[in-house]
């Protein structure tokens, strides 16, 4: 069988360009770099763990039942979050075919294919209320991104309205999984509250039931001091971004928008995609449709 029937009968993900990787067919699609995202799930189902198996049975019988549930529920909601996150398709944008390369070439006046040479910097002009954009082209994907995005060096692809990418989730951050990014770091972060809180309650009570005080209680509940240390310390790097995220879905910025605008001139530093409010902003950002894909892989 030669190459151009191998390439015809293949499916999108089996011969996609980009460094990432698939699974289920094509249908879950992650980063190139991964090994993070298993440590970060490796510790929260670590933590997780501990608290149940050290605090909860002791907290549910002292305190109250609803612990644990609590418990539980935070805990599907960080896992549920961060799958999709980091196995959703982030916003890919299909590089050009040869064909589409070449009649671009066409339209702009650039150098042929032929020429074996890189296509020159190139830029288009869009306005968008009011604001100038300069549409640059990729060199990679051989197309004029569109407004907002961005190319990964990591992944190796375009990706809509690209935030940045984070190695702790194994993916980029993008139009159609951004909302599940922030829903994960504000799970994760009542998560880690919420086991501190109540692994440190254990040993504050257990510490009162016994003679010997902490040490005692270092003793009966080893796992409540291991969990109560990792949450404490994973509490404000989270929260802190959460927070930075809160302040970027209110602005209806992009982490990479927010650098830029940091950089440039208070006269270009005017954000044309804000809804006007903070209630419009959020509500576009977080609750709107999670939009389609612009590449089935699995075909």
């Amino acid at each position: 069988m030669s190459v151009v029937e191998v390439m015809s009968t293949a499916k999108k993900w089996e011969v996609f360009p980009g460094k990432n990787k698939f699974c289920c067919n094509g249908r879950l699609i992650m980063g190139n770099q991964t090994a993070i995202f298993y440590v970060t799930l490796f510790l929260i189902v670590i933590v997780t763990g501990l608290f149940f198996g050290s605090d909860c049975p002791y907290l549910a019988v002292r305190l109250s039942p609803a612990i644990p549930v609590a418990g539980i529920l935070l805990f599907l909601f960080v896992i549920s979050f961060l799958l999709h996150t980091s196995c959703t398709d982030p916003g890919i944008i299909p590089r050009a075919t040869k064909e589409e390369a070449a009649d671009l070439e066409k339209q702009t006046g650039g150098p042929s294919a032929v020429c074996g040479r890189d296509l020159p910097l190139r830029t288009r002009e869009l306005t968008i209320n009011g604001v100038l954009f300069k549409l640059k082209y990729c060199q990679t994907c051989r197309i004029f991104r569109p407004p907002r995005a961005s190319h990964c060096s990591i992944c190796d692809n375009c990706v809509e309205r690209f935030d940045h990418h984070c190695p702790w989730v194994g993916n980029c951050i993008g139009k159609r999984n951004y909302r599940y990014f922030y829903l994960f770091l504000v799970s994760v972060s009542m998560h880690c509250i919420f086991i501190c809180a109540f692994s440190v309650t254990t040993l504050v009570l257990i510490s009162i039931e016994n003679e010997n005080g902490f040490v005692a209680a270092l003793k009966t509940s080893p796992g409540s001091i291991v969990e109560a240390v990792i949450a404490f310390f994973s509490l404000w790097s989270v929260i802190g971004l959460a927070g930075f995220h809160t302040y970027l879905v209110s602005c209806n910025l992009t982490t990479n928008e927010d650098i830029k605008k940091n950089s440039a001139s208070k006269s270009d530093r005017r954000n044309p995609f804000s809804r006007g409010s903070l209630c419009s902003n959020y509500c576009e950002v977080i609750c709107g449709p999670t939009p389609p894909r612009s590449t089935t892989f699995t075909r």
